[in-house]
């Protein structure tokens, strides 16, 4: 036995690894989350509000992270829209207007109740990155005096009395880089105390972490949290899950559960026909 595994070719290896990413992928198998504190920490920021509370949705990232975040982006909308708070999408980055449509559209497919400029507005993209944060904390028509199709604010219900984003009652912010969560949290959310919660990549989660729980209500990293965040929702909202679409992030936790349990066998397979050969004099 370990002469086959020490003389095995390593192409095996990589096909058995690749059917372990594909097989879950295919069937779309959904294994058990269990959410932890901190995620439920960024669930009942939202969950907690009264219905009908102003939320600013700010989706800062674009298409080459949104395999990370846009399950937790959808599951923000959901949420919200299950608590039937009136939501104001903005982005700071130009890349991520098509995000702001896609996460829109499920309002639109979902939630037919929802009427534009009533119960949520899309604000869109302006330049400037942080400096944008900056000027919509005092005043926001000042750069944003018509929405995406170019309709004045003050024609729209919901926008006719917004003066500035100090009025909302939360940001939620997912972010990718830069400008992004960090930005938000030191131009808007600390020093006008206004609550935040965040949903970031992997590689953005650990900067983070010393901004909760003071700056920070919570913040999500990267697939596992967002996962996670999705079985929170649905153990609150049951009626969700006959829709296939609010366990995306809980299918894309099959893959990486099978693979790295693959990986984990194969170490200690390796390890194992090491001190094996060693004891034979071998190694």
């Amino acid at each position: 036995m370990s002469d086959f595994f020490s003389n095995l070719d390593r192409r095996w290896i990589f096909l058995v690894m690749g059917l372990s990413i594909a097989i879950p992928m295919l069937m779309g198998v959904v294994f058990p989350e269990e959410p932890s504190q901190e995620v439920l920490d960024v669930f009942n920021a939202v969950e907690d509000l009264e219905d009908g509370s102003n939320i600013l949705m700010a989706y800062d990232y674009d298409p080459a992270s949104k395999g990370e975040l846009e399950p937790m982006a959808a599951a923000f909308v959901r949420h919200c829209a299950e608590k039937k708070h009136k939501l104001y999408f903005i982005t700071l980055w130009p890349a991520a207007i098509p995000m702001l449509q896609k996460n829109i559209g499920i309002l639109n497919r979902e939630y037919p109740e929802y009427t534009y400029g009533e119960h949520y507005v899309n604000l869109g993209f302006r330049p400037g990155n942080e400096g944008v944060i900056k000027v919509v904390v005092t005043d926001l028509k000042k750069l944003y005096s018509n929405d995406v199709a170019g309709t004045d604010l003050n024609e729209l219900p919901m926008t006719v009395n917004v003066k500035n984003i100090q009025g909302m009652d939360l940001i939620v912010n997912v972010s990718a880089g830069t400008p992004g969560t960090k930005e938000w949290v030191q131009y808007a959310a600390t020093p006008f105390d206004i609550k935040m919660v965040a949903g970031v990549t992997g590689v953005g989660y650990t900067p983070l972490v010393p901004y909760v729980p003071d700056q920070l209500a919570g913040v999500l990293g990267a697939i596992k949290a967002a996962a996670e965040y999705e079985e929170a929702v649905l153990q609150n909202y049951p009626e969700l899950r006959t829709n296939p679409a609010t366990q995306e992030g809980l299918r894309r936790m099959g893959p990486q559960l099978v693979a790295h349990m693959l990986i984990i066998t194969l170490i200690i397979i390796g390890n194992i026909i090491f001190f094996m050969d060693r004891k034979r004099g071998v190694a």
